[in-house]
C-alpha cells in the first residue's frame, strides 16, 4: 500500500512537470540563462571576476548612455586608454576623438581652398568654413582642459559650441546661392557628411558630460 501510495505522488509530480513544460513561456524560461540587469549608470568594474563577466565593459554600459551607441564604441575603442578609463577618462577620450574630427575638416577644406582647381569666387567660402571647423577644434580643446579640472559646466558649453559651428558653414553656402545671380556650388555631400560626424560626436561627448555632471554631489 506504501508502495502504490509513493508510485501515485511520482506520477502526480511527472504529470505536474509535463504540464509546465507544455507553456511555452514556461519552457522558453527554463531554456533561457537568468539576465542581468543593467544599471543605467556605468560603474566601474569589480574585483570579482566572477561578476566582472556578468558586467559589460565600462566603454559599453556608457555608451549604453549615450544617442549613438555603435559610434560611441568605435570612437572610445579606437583608443587603447578607453580600456583602462573611468568615466571621465571616457569622456575626454570623446572630446578628443570630435576634436580630430574638426581638426581634419579644417585641414581637408584649407587644401581645397588653395588647390589650383578651385574657383577663385570659392575659395573665400572654403577658407571661411576652414576657419568654423578651426572653431570648433578649439572649442573641443578647452572643453578637454575644462574636464581635466572637472568643470563639466564649462566642458558642456564649450563642446556645445564646437556643435554648432559647422552649421554656420552650411548656412553660408545657402545664403551663397540666394544671392540674385550667384553660381555659388551647392553643399557639398562630403562636407555634409562631416558635419553630421562631429555632430554625433560632440552629442556622444555631451551625453557623458551629463553623466558626470549627475554624478557630482549636491551642495
Amino acid at each position: 500500500m506504501a508502495t502504490s501510495l509513493f508510485q501515485l505522488v511520482g506520477l502526480l509530480l511527472t504529470q505536474l512537470i509535463l504540464f509546465h513544460l507544455s507553456d511555452p513561456s514556461v519552457a522558453l524560461a527554463l531554456a533561457k540563462p537568468p539576465q542581468v540587469a543593467h544599471s543605467t549608470w556605468p560603474t566601474t568594474p569589480s574585483s570579482s571576476s566572477k561578476e566582472q563577466r556578468r558586467r559589460p565593459p565600462l566603454v559599453q554600459s556608457t555608451c549604453n548612455s549615450t544617442s549613438f551607441y555603435d559610434l560611441c564604441v568605435a570612437a572610445l575603442g579606437a583608443d587603447p586608454s578607453s580600456s583602462t578609463a573611468d568615466v571621465p577618462g571616457l569622456c575626454t577620450i570623446a572630446v578628443s576623438a570630435a576634436a580630430a574630427n574638426a581638426s581634419a575638416t579644417a585641414s581637408s577644406l584649407g587644401n581645397a581652398s588653395a588647390a589650383a582647381t578651385t574657383p577663385e569666387a570659392d575659395r573665400t567660402l572654403l577658407r571661411t568654413c576652414a576657419d568654423k571647423y578651426a572653431d570648433a577644434r578649439e572649442a573641443l580643446l578647452a572643453a578637454r582642459a575644462s574636464l581635466a579640472e572637472e568643470a563639466y559646466d564649462y566642458a558642456f558649453v564649450h563642446v556645445s559650441a564646437a556643435a554648432e559651428y559647422p552649421a554656420v558653414c552650411r548656412t553660408l553656402f545657402r545664403r551663397q546661392q540666394q544671392r540674385p545671380g550667384a553660381k555659388a556650388p551647392a553643399y557639398p555631400a562630403e562636407l555634409a557628411k562631416r558635419e553630421e560626424g562631429l555632430r554625433r560626436l560632440c552629442t556622444i561627448a555631451l551625453d557623458i558630460i551629463s553623466l558626470l555632471q549627475m554624478r557630482e554631489p549636491s551642495i
